[in-house]
């Protein structure tokens, strides 16, 4: 069994490898780690991250502050009051500095309904089908992406925060009350964070007789790629693997939503054997990364990543877009050039590996997927359909939007042949005014 360590900005200095970061390095860990959220553990630093190559590895990338992560004024902001050791000065440039990140993108806060005159924060019921469930215990990760769009959940920004409060009857009668929802969610931060014990306690609900209803159950998670070992050698491992398979054998459909987002997550035999022990269990596991700059804008890697995800048995489901928040302006990548990439890599693939979606989007309407660039000769257009939104009668229907070379998100694009709106947005202008007060099952 692997002994966990857990390293933060209060530790990160006993990695046994941290005589690898040079003196900018450990400025960049110090100054970045103050606004945005870092951890990581020692199966990242002892199996994945290659020390040697520190100022190219995408593993260390994904999870150690680098300078470039904040825009030059917040960086120097913060390092000088740092320097002059000025705390409350600090804590309040923190707050605005984090608030400017853009911390919910996509209208989140939209997302969340009320019911019998409570808000439930740790719900979210963007689409018909399917509520988001944010169990407290789950709100932390085994290690944190610098690129999370969920960032807020790990940082002093408690007003942004998703989680389950209130009593979880409370959210089972508001999902019973929603006879259209059909699959659960759990995120986060890492359900798989929990003890095996936790984690019953908020699934077996759902696989009650009075939720029928209830068809699928995702689990959301980067333990796969972060901790394998949560799977295999955990003290409790067993008896999560045990959950999953009394799960399926109830007659639900049971996904594993793994997060990987560079092939050399899935090249150690410990995230191996952890596949193979999850599949044993009936439960599926589907793949998912956005497409990052400095770790995987590259169709040669997402060909390579698809590859490695089919061998092992699972299902390749997304690329993503970037969200804009955070530390977006370092990872984001121009539509167009996203689309390239999703391209090439599709074609250098076979077809068992092409039930990749994207690239997507998940903007305040919807997930909204680039299909591809037309081209006539006198004019490009970008082609683009919803495969989610809050109208499902929005979905999977084409529209046009005028080719840019340099947007990185669907609000910097403007609809084609002189259109003034977007087809859906008057209708999505009355869905944000009124999502507070309305029922978000109406969606």
């Amino acid at each position: 069994m692997k002994e966990y360590r857990s390293y933060t900005l209060q530790n990160y200095q006993e990695i046994p490898q941290s005589a690898s970061l040079s003196n900018k390095d450990r400025e960049a860990i110090e100054v970045v780690g103050r606004v945005l959220p870092f951890k990581t553990n020692n199966y990242v630093t002892d199996e994945l991250i290659q020390w040697g190559q520190l100022k190219n590895d995408p593993i260390f990338t994904l999870n150690f502050p680098r300078r470039a992560l904040l825009l030059p004024h917040h960086y120097q902001e913060v390092k000088e009051l740092m320097a002059k050791s000025r705390e409350e000065a600090l804590k309040a440039s923190l707050t605005q500095i984090r608030r400017e990140l853009n911390p919910n993108p996509s209208g989140q806060e939209y997302n969340v309904p009320e019911f019998r005159g409570v808000r439930l924060h740790g719900l979210q019921h963007k689409y018909r089908e399917t509520v988001l469930l944010f169990p407290r215990p789950g709100q932390t990760c085994h290690a944190y992406c610098t690129f999370c769009f969920r960032w807020p959940q790990f940082s002093n920004l408690q007003e942004m925060k998703f989680s389950i409060h209130e009593d979880y009857k409370l959210y089972l009668a508001y999902i019973k009350a929603h006879p259209k929802v059909t699959d659960i969610l759990f995120t986060g931060g890492d359900p798989m964070t929990m003890n095996a014990s936790l984690l019953r306690a908020y699934i077996d609900p759902l696989l009650s007789a009075e939720m029928e209803q209830i068809r699928n159950i995702r689990i959301g998670t980067k333990a796969l790629a972060y901790w394998p070992y949560r799977f295999t050698t955990d003290p409790d491992a067993d008896e999560v693997l045990r959950l999953f398979e009394y799960v399926v054998k109830s007659g639900k459909h049971l996904s594993i939503m793994g997060h990987f987002n560079h092939p050399v997550e899935l090249s150690t035999d410990a995230v191996q054997e952890a596949i193979k022990r999850i599949r044993s269990t009936g439960a599926q596991i589907r793949t998912q990364s956005p497409v990052l700059r400095h770790i995987n804008d590259d169709p040669k890697v997402w060909a390579d990543m698809l590859r490695r995800q089919v061998a092992l048995g699972c299902i390749p489901y997304y690329m993503f877009v970037a969200r804009d928040t955070g530390a977006k302006h370092y990872f984001e990548i121009p539509l167009a050039q996203c689309q390239l990439i999703f391209k090439e890599a599709y074609q250098k693939v076979s077809g068992i590996c092409r039930t990749v979606r994207g690239p997507s989007m998940s903007d305040h309407a919807g997930k909204i997927q680039i299909l591809g660039v037309s081209d006539d000769g006198n004019r490009k257009l970008f082609v683009l359909r919803f495969i989610q939104g809050r109208n499902p009668d929005w979905v999977a229907k084409p529209f046009f939007a005028e080719y840019s070379a340099t947007a990185t998100w669907f609000d910097q694009l403007k609809p084609a042949f002189g259109a003034q709106k977007f087809f859906f947005e008057d209708e999505l202008s009355y869905y944000l005014r009124d999502a507070l007060e309305r029922d978000a099952g109406a969606y």
